[in-house]
């Protein structure tokens, strides 16, 4: 009978254990709670990101085109995009849904063929890589490591995946993963917004036109509204955009043009200056020489003012891009080769800086050093692109060649270290007309002039041609070529995403596009310490198991005896 009381005692304390497991689970599943334990907080969203989610006004779909057999790198990659999108779907219940998916999984290669050329025509960049079987042989597989959302109606594909040539490939999955939160948090963002911000390129003083920046007004219209427009000196006709953008004039600017500007900048407005300071025709180059002018735009006073100064000269660089010369002819045929063309420098960007992190090599052409003057202690200066620690500068007027690119370079000529071409200036600015009357021109009847800005931002280029794409002739028409890309030697640069992030820093008032600078810490293994101590630590793997079972068996029969002994 006491055997019969106690195994009832321990079968209703086993059912009421299990009720209790049960509740508390329950229980818990009214509430979510992480500990992140890394130092990163690599497994923590941001309180933006979570702003942003709390406030989803639309069902957000994504299909992330990684799935089916993918190498170690991309698992990992696919694991750190699940882990993310869930957390997304916590804090968005019932808003945010996801799925895996792989583009060549139907046997039917027309419908293959079909699902890759939407994928390119949405915007996702393909990468061919090798997928070891199941059976040990390996084959080359097209994957997309991208992702299509899906909000209100809109589809936009994403690239996830940072291949920066510079970088070997755990960095660049590094970066990538690093990215994940910026790039899916600011789209959905953009894509739920109930109003779109607007941005305008700046017409009528000879800058590029619709084609040379189709592909980045393409980019932009999957954040802002973008508008062309001439300013023809109307007061205020500047004042319902976020931000402009004067990419390339050629022509002086007039000062009821310059007057509008200014007092867009002191209400708060943001400007993307893209400018060349230099003329040079490369038709005249291509036989051989030509001569290279200053190009004043009378904007002058007015970055200095704000606190730049774009110098008459053109940097040289001992990193640079080349450029096809005929060497002569082979047979009936022209003997094309690739020469380093020193006036195209490539330009490392910072990784410590949201706008600049994580990019490839951006490619400037005939880019000027630009000079930080001025005592406004207000305003902020950050540089965001230099030269390499081998450059040199050539003043202008001057004649270039063809020939200079069979001269070689040496580090006593090349002297000069991390020349400023990109600068980012923030905070009040002084207005060039303080102290002046309204120019004549002026339309719109201001009612005064603001000589001190609220606090703001612009970012000044030497290199208009930063955001210019190609135009190539087709039988179709003119067609729009990738911003960044080279058609000789088939390398994309990472001009298009600097201009992106630029604008979207520019624009940025929640500090969203902070996540960019988000920093997750690679801690590999010292391979020689592995080398030197693999006979060590293979002993203790294997010994230290046993000893345990061992010591673990002595103490259990010991604790036995004392009990019942």
């Amino acid at each position: 009978m006491k055997r019969k009381k106690i195994r009832k005692q321990h079968i209703i304390e086993l059912l009421l254990s299990l009720a209790i497991i049960i509740l508390l689970n329950y229980i818990g599943s009214f509430f979510y709670y992480r500990l992140d334990l890394t130092k990163e907080k690599r497994y923590s969203l941001s309180p933006v990101s979570k702003e942003v989610l709390d406030h989803l006004h639309n069902a957000v779909f994504i299909r992330i085109y990684l799935d089916g057999e993918l190498p170690a790198g991309f698992v990992r990659l696919k694991t750190a995009i699940r882990e993310i999108l869930d957390e997304f779907r916590w804090y968005a219940p019932g808003k945010i849904l996801f799925q895996f998916t792989d583009p060549s999984e139907d046997p039917d290669p027309s419908v293959r063929r079909n699902i890759i050329t939407e994928l390119y025509d949405i915007g996702l960049q393909p990468t061919n890589v090798q997928v070891r079987k199941k059976d040990g042989s390996t084959v080359q597989k097209i994957i997309f490591p991208g992702a299509v959302i899906s909000c209100a109606g809109i589809d936009v594909g994403i690239n996830l995946l940072k291949n920066n040539p510079g970088l070997n490939a755990e960095n660049n999955l590094n970066n990538s993963i690093q990215a994940l939160e910026y790039e899916f948090i600011s789209m959905i963002k953009n894509l739920d917004a109930d109003t779109i911000e607007k941005i305008a390129f700046i017409e009528g003083h000879g800058e590029l036109d619709e084609l040379q920046t189709g592909d980045l007004t393409k980019e932009l219209a999957n954040y802002y509204q973008v508008d062309r427009g001439i300013i023809g000196g109307r007061y205020g006709s500047l004042d319902d955009y976020v931000a402009i953008i004067i990419a390339r004039p050629v022509r002086r600017f007039e000062e009821n043009d310059k007057f509008v500007i200014d007092q867009y900048i002191m209400k708060g407005g943001k400007v993307l200056w893209l400018l060349d300071v230099t003329k040079v025709s490369l038709d005249s180059l291509v036989n051989g020489s030509t001569f290279v002018f200053y190009l004043p735009l009378n904007l002058e006073d007015q970055l200095f003012r704000y606190g730049i100064r774009l110098n008459p000269n053109m940097v040289k660089d001992i990193i640079c891009h080349v450029i096809p010369v005929n060497k002569g002819l082979v047979g009936d045929q022209p003997n094309i080769q690739f020469v380093p063309w020193y006036y195209y420098p490539l330009i490392s960007p910072r990784q410590d800086h949201p706008v600049t992190k994580s990019l490839n090599m951006i490619k400037l052409d005939f880019a000027s050093v630009i000079d930080t003057v001025g005592e406004n202690r207000n305003i902020s200066k950050t540089v965001l692109l230099a030269t390499s620690p081998y450059s040199k500068t050539v003043q202008v007027p001057v004649q270039i060649s063809l020939r200079e690119s069979e001269i070689r370079p040496t580090e006593a000529e090349y002297n000069l270290s991390y020349q400023p071409v990109t600068v980012l200036l923030e905070g009040k600015f002084e207005s060039n007309f303080q102290n002046r009357q309204v120019p004549s021109g002026v339309t719109g009847n201001p009612p005064g002039i603001l000589s001190e800005s609220v606090p703001t931002k612009m970012i000044v280029v030497s290199d208009g041609d930063l955001a210019r794409n190609d135009v190539l002739p087709s039988s179709s028409g003119p067609m729009i070529a990738p911003l960044g890309y080279d058609r000789y030697t088939s390398q994309t640069f990472g001009n298009k995403n600097f201009i992106l992030n630029a604008v979207n820093y520019l624009t940025d008032e929640t500090g969203l596009i902070n996540l960019r600078g988000r920093e997750f810490q690679l801690r590999l293994l010292d391979r020689k310490k592995i080398q030197d101590e693999a006979l060590k630590w293979k002993i203790i793997n294997m010994v230290s198991p046993l000893i345990i079972i061992i010591i673990t068996g002595i103490a259990y029969n010991l604790y036995r005896r004392r009990l019942y002994g």
